[in-house]
């Protein structure tokens, strides 16, 4: 693990321990939050770990990946609650400057294929790949998630290896296909308005976009494991983006 990811888990660990440690990684004079529930600078996070009540914090990052200046982390959460999720941190010399972050409520039970939100490979491979996997996932975000050319899936899922971690839908292409159309006949259709960022490591490539969910205005964070030129497994978590009059900071949910 590199010295920036390993930074990245014990800072996220320090939330539930209390280190001050692990925190000095933070640039003190410049921390840009997109969190909107979270004021900006490490005083707006001192401020949202001070109404945790004690000891209720539990953190378990499981994945990590690093593209250049960002580190991005797949964590299990209690923090208000059980929760998923995808943080994404940017270093400019050597310390953390920014934060982006997804959250979604942790279900109960695992989805009809028997997976949960976390489990799965977590281990970096295939890095000669990691290029050719970003340009896979990003056309399979513009043409068939934005675009909606569902007819496309197979041009970049493999058909009979597609695992899924959605709590909502089981493994392969028939029953995403499924939970996408009786989302549409439900007259609420899964809309990705755009694709804001990409990130990848090797064999996991992270899309984060924009769009619309069960009628409300919500971020996406998929995160996909590519393996021989085709999606095989996928992650993700789905967050409103709440009205600008309950912002906390003005930086936005995106602004990469």
């Amino acid at each position: 693990m590199s010295p920036a990811k390993q930074q990245i888990v014990s800072l996220l660990k320090s939330l539930e321990t209390g280190e001050a440690e692990p925190v000095k990684v933070v640039n003190p004079h410049k921390y840009i939050q997109h969190n909107l529930a979270v004021g900006d600078g490490l005083a707006g996070l001192g401020a949202v770990l001070q109404a945790a009540p004690k000891g209720s914090i539990n953190v378990n990052t499981v994945r990590v990946i690093q593209d250049g200046n960002y580190v991005i982390a797949h964590t299990d959460y209690n923090f208000f609650g059980p929760k998923i999720g995808f943080d994404i941190f940017r270093f400019e010399n050597g310390n953390v400057v920014e934060h982006w972050d997804n959250l979604q409520e942790k279900p109960a039970q695992p989805n009809p294929a028997g997976r949960t939100m976390i489990d799965g490979p977590t281990d970096v491979a295939d890095l000669h790949h990691t290029a050719a996997n970003k340009a896979l996932v990003r056309g399979f975000v513009d043409q068939v998630l934005v675009g909606g050319q569902f007819d496309k899936l197979t041009d970049y899922i493999d058909p009979d290896h597609y695992l899924q971690h959605n709590p909502a839908i089981g493994d392969g292409i028939p029953n995403l296909a499924s939970a996408l159309q009786t989302l549409a006949q439900a007259g609420t259709p899964l809309k990705f308005e755009r694709m804001h960022a990409l990130f990848g490591e090797g064999n996991f490539v992270l899309a984060v976009s924009e769009g619309e969910f069960l009628g409300k205005h919500v971020a996406f964070y998929d995160l996909f494991r590519v393996q021989a030129g085709k999606i095989v497994e996928h992650w993700d978590t789905i967050e409103p983006i709440p009205p600008r009059s309950e912002w906390k900071n003005t930086n936005g949910k995106f602004g990469f």
